[in-house]
């Protein structure tokens, strides 16, 4: 993965800081680049990530001393261990605890994405470098670096190798909700990697029931670059209320590190990008801003608000001229409904309802009040995030493609053809979908009530099949709805396995 992304900065690499030297940075390379770093003492490390804001990189924003004070409370020191030492570091017999777990999350679901993969692939050493300042920070020895992609697994495996060090690699379901806090912690227990249906605090009880401290991969390399610079020099990047730097993943094959502050244009330069009629910004989870507000957004949580935008996971995918928008957005939408967990109404039944509302509006026969109130129907009541952030997608897109909407409303189309220009994962074989054989069905409509998520009844009563594949958690309910079809026209085309290619 990270051989087919290309890697630049603007004004001076960090995070990437022998890149241009290097494919990989070993232990030698990195020791020679960025030097061997002190852990510092617990409140000297939370006094120095309050000083500069250090927030987490993976798309929420959390400020990581609150992080760190809430596991500290939490544990109990004692002296019979020493705690997490980096490479060169010798003890200094402060107390430690093997009742709390350090995790880096390096899941990496979101399609468009590749920063996390970039850093764990090329500059592992100082990724665990920051998992190890926090680890002996709060007294630890246990981290755990959760992965989805097997080049990252290989490059951390052989770093951890190289430090001796006692930490153990996780490999994740690839999949979109796989990063999810809790589904990260469920997966590294050994139980189904989906969030939990109830909200618990990986501070108060993570891995095996202990406190976690958990967070982005990025967000643990910034800890050590904190640490490397010092709070001042730290802070000479970036803005006075922002500072540093960010990855940023553009287009999904570029990975560009720059200050917070830049403008988003800057970047899209950097990136040579034509101009586009959107921009996505923050992901499959994020927003869209029109050209104009592109102009004038700036890579910051405060600048990109300014404008209607997120910063969140540092994913920016432009669209490219010539494919429909409207199109583009339902294709995700599709996808984003299949990669539900499944566990909440908002997923099972209200992620569909948003696909069939955009599926109208693209054929010219629905509304933008219809999209909004089917985007709006389950917001805040998901047992995850999920349900809110696809329908922030989708509601954004409402905003940023008003003129090609009004196209497809009052003209049946905009006359583009949707190219899938936005990065989906490649199929690997066992995807289905269900489909009607129209010369056998006879609007019996049973089909409807085994699975309303996938098919709905029409006003003469003939089914009408959502567009999109079958989720994995759907697979048992979509075979009883083949086997009881009476006119043997429901089947699954596809390789969705237990079913074949049909039901013939």
């Amino acid at each position: 993965m990270t051989s087919t992304v290309t890697v630049s900065g603007i004004d001076g690499p960090r995070l990437t800081l022998g890149f241009d030297r290097f494919d990989r940075l070993d232990l030698d390379r990195h020791l020679a680049v960025h030097g061997k770093l002190r852990a510092p003492a617990l409140d000297d490390l939370v006094r120095a990530c309050e000083q500069v804001d250090l927030r987490g990189r993976g798309g929420a924003g959390f400020p990581f001393a609150r992080k760190l004070m809430a596991v500290a409370a939490r544990v109990k020191y004692t002296t019979t261990d020493p705690p997490a030492l980096l490479p060169g570091e010798k003890s200094d017999k402060r107390g430690s605890c093997e009742d709390v777990v350090v995790v880096v999350n390096g899941a990496e679901g979101e399609p468009g994405s590749a920063k996390d993969k970039v850093l764990l692939g090329r500059a592992p050493h100082l990724v665990l470098d920051g998992a190890q300042i926090a680890a002996s920070a709060i007294g630890t020895r246990r981290v755990v670096v959760a992965v989805e992609d097997d080049e990252a697994a290989r490059s951390v495996r052989a770093a951890i190798s190289e430090r001796r060090m006692p930490a153990r690699v996780v490999r994740l379901t690839e999949r979109f909700i796989s990063g999810e806090s809790g589904a990260v912690i469920r997966a590294i227990n050994g139980e189904t990697p989906i969030p939990p249906g109830v909200k618990v605090r990986a501070s108060e009880s993570g891995v095996d029931g202990y406190p976690t401290l958990l967070s982005n991969t990025e967000t643990f390399a910034q800890l050590a670059v904190l640490v490397s610079l010092g709070p001042d020099l730290y802070a000479s990047a970036g803005t006075p209320d922002e500072p540093g730097t960010t990855l940023l993943t553009v287009g999904g094959t570029q990975v560009v590190e720059a200050p917070l502050g830049t403008p988003l244009q800057a970047v899209l330069d950097q990136c040579q990008v034509p101009p586009s009629p959107g921009v996505l910004v923050g992901g499959y989870h994020g927003m869209w801003l029109d050209p104009a507000n592109v102009a004038r957004a700036v890579l910051s949580r405060a600048g990109m608000r300014s404008v209607g935008g997120t910063v969140g996971a540092g994913i920016i995918l432009p669209l490219t001229q010539g494919t429909c928008p409207l199109g583009e957005v339902t294709r995700i939408a599709a996808y984003l409904a299949a990669q539900s967990a499944g566990q909440c109404g908002p997923c099972r039944l209200g992620l569909p309802d948003v696909v069939r509302s955009l599926n109208a509006l693209t054929e010219g026969a629905g509304t933008v009040d219809n999209v909004r109130r089917a985007a709006g129907v389950g917001r805040g009541r998901g047992a995850c995030t999920h349900p809110d952030g696809t329908a922030k997608f989708v509601l954004s897109a409402m905003e940023a493609f008003g003129a090609d909407i009004d196209a497809h409303r009052w003209g049946g189309g905009c006359g583009l053809s949707t190219y899938g220009v936005l990065p989906l994962p490649v199929p690997d074989g066992t995807e289905g979908r269900v489909a009607i054989d129209w010369s056998r069905c006879d609007g019996h409509g049973l089909c409807a009530y085994l699975v309303p998520e996938l098919i709905q009844l029409d006003r003469h009563g003939f089914p009408v099949v959502l567009g999109s594949d079958i989720p994995s958690w759907m697979e048992k309910d979509v075979q009883k709805a083949v086997a009881m079809c009476p006119a043997l026209a429901l089947r699954v085309v596809g390789g969705v396995p237990g079913f074949g290619a049909s039901r013939k």
